[in-house]
């Protein structure tokens, strides 16, 4: 297929997929007459890239999931690299979601104070937070 077909197919511009060539995840290949050619398995890097950009992964953490399907694998994830990434981005969300309800904790604090509540007791000496 050529880049106009296979960005539709992906819900994406031939922009975008010149930019991931590019940056070396997408293959550059030229048919005889000069265009790009892409097929199925392309489609599948895509859609791989995408699906973990809305995740929240940068482009540059999908190449381990790009390379896993380019070496054979049927699934993007099946590699160590991949799965490595995917612990990274565990530990990253962890840390985010701590500070996250650290900042939910003292915002509660805040509001029960402005709206004239007495602060809460700590549970291990009576003593206000």
């Amino acid at each position: 297929m050529r880049i106009g077909e296979l960005a539709a197919r992906a819900g994406t511009t031939t922009r975008t997929l010149r930019y991931y060539e590019s940056r070396g995840l997408l293959p550059a290949r030229r048919g005889g007459n000069g265009y790009r050619t892409y097929d199925e398995g392309d489609l599948k890097l895509l859609r791989q890239i995408r699906t973990l950009q809305d995740f929240g992964f940068d482009l540059e953490e999908t190449r381990p999931f790009v390379e896993c399907l380019r070496a054979g694998h049927p699934e993007g994830d099946s590699c160590p690299a991949s799965l490595a990434v995917y612990r990274r981005k565990l530990d990253e969300l962890d840390a985010l979601i701590g500070e996250l309800q650290a900042v939910r904790v003292k915002i509660g604090l805040r509001l029960a104070m402005a709206e004239g509540e007495p602060p809460p007791l700590c549970e291990l000496g009576g003593q206000e937070l």
